[in-house]
């Protein structure tokens, strides 16, 4: 028997969450058996969480956590065996199917990526699904001509799981940063992870009807959409890219395609649930190398299976910073 944070609904349809004792049987298909030591709280782990599961649930009873890792308990297939060090992110697991808000957790070896040297299964999981998405972002902007002197690299959201990890990654990389962030509080944490300039959010959320305003920004990672991305379109830099990365602030785009006419701007969709294994192995071995460990350190915040409902609650209100590292055995 081993310990899980189960979701289930009631006779009105709504879910609710508790800690649950459970036997390997309940476990979901796999052919490798993973004894889980850490997760994480993402966006979506709050949706999940939610009475209404947030539209991506699919049955109840329901254990969410969309990422893990931890070590190799019993493998059917020849790439792991017991004691390998593995993380999963993504393929809809705490969303379809059983996450990793868990003691132990089954799954293909399809799905998994070995832990990188140098990493540790807490240190993997306070980069999780957001920094593995930043680092996606990351490579993507230096994938389409990105270099360090090019100018400021914008990053929105910038004190949220995503913005911290990314902002940290660029400063490292010797990029010049300059984080956006509704928070004025938070100036002094985003410094501290290597950004030079704060913007604050009202600067960029007020609609132009200009389609293009001075170049400004030689990149970007965005975590918001919405009315600030089409703001941010119409500020960079001729031939620059912008790494779309999620919709705080809205599915919508309230943009021109003057921008990428004028100015042949790229928009960069960065997908991290699917993405293909060779791409997983590389984003996690430049993870490995390139996110500064101490400014790594400096944005966890620990928690446990019984800190997890109130958690996803408060990353559904923008009041989560940093990387949670929750310790399934704690």
């Amino acid at each position: 028997m081993f310990k899980a944070l189960v979701m289930e609904q009631n006779d009105e349809g709504l879910a609710s969450a508790s800690i649950k004792e459970i036997g390997e049987d309940a476990l979901p298909e796999g052919n490798v058996t993973v004894a889980v030591e850490y997760s994480t709280v993402n966006y979506k782990d709050g949706l999940c969480m939610s009475a209404k599961g947030g539209g991506l649930v699919r049955n109840y009873p329901h254990v969410p956590g969309i990422d893990y890792a931890g070590t190799v308990e019993a493998s059917e297939d020849d790439r792991y065996k017991p004691g390998d060090k593995v993380v999963l992110t993504g393929w809809r697991v705490g969303e379809v199917s059983w996450g990793g808000y868990t003691q132990k957790a089954r799954i293909s070896a399809d799905k998994l990526v070995p832990l990188p040297e140098g990493l540790t299964t807490r240190q993997a999981m306070a980069v999780g699904t957001a920094g593995f998405t930043s680092m996606l972002a990351v490579m993507a902007l230096e994938d389409h001509g990105l270099k360090p002197g090019q100018g400021p690299v914008l990053v929105t959201g910038a004190a949220g799981g995503v913005g911290s990890v990314a902002t940290a990654i660029l400063a490292n990389l010797g990029y010049e940063v300059a984080g956006v962030t509704g928070r004025p509080d938070q100036a002094d944490y985003l410094k501290s992870l290597g950004a030079t300039t704060i913007v604050a959010r009202e600067e960029l959320n007020e609609t132009t009807k200009r389609p293009l305003e001075a170049e400004t920004w030689a990149g970007c990672v965005d975590a918001v959409g919405g009315d600030m991305l089409a703001r941010v379109l119409g500020q960079m830099k001729y031939g620059a890219s912008v790494s779309a990365v999620g919709l705080a602030g809205g599915a919508g785009l309230p943009a021109t395609v003057i921008p990428f006419l004028l100015r042949g701007v790229n928009l960069l969709g960065i997908d991290s649930v699917m993405q293909p294994y060779d791409n997983r192995v590389r984003a996690w071995q430049r993870i490995a190398k390139d996110l500064p460990m101490d400014k790594l350190e400096a944005m966890i915040n620990p928690a446990t299976l019984e800190d997890l409902p109130k958690l996803g609650a408060d990353i559904l209100n923008g009041q989560v910073k940093g990387r949670v590292v929750v310790d399934v055995n704690a």
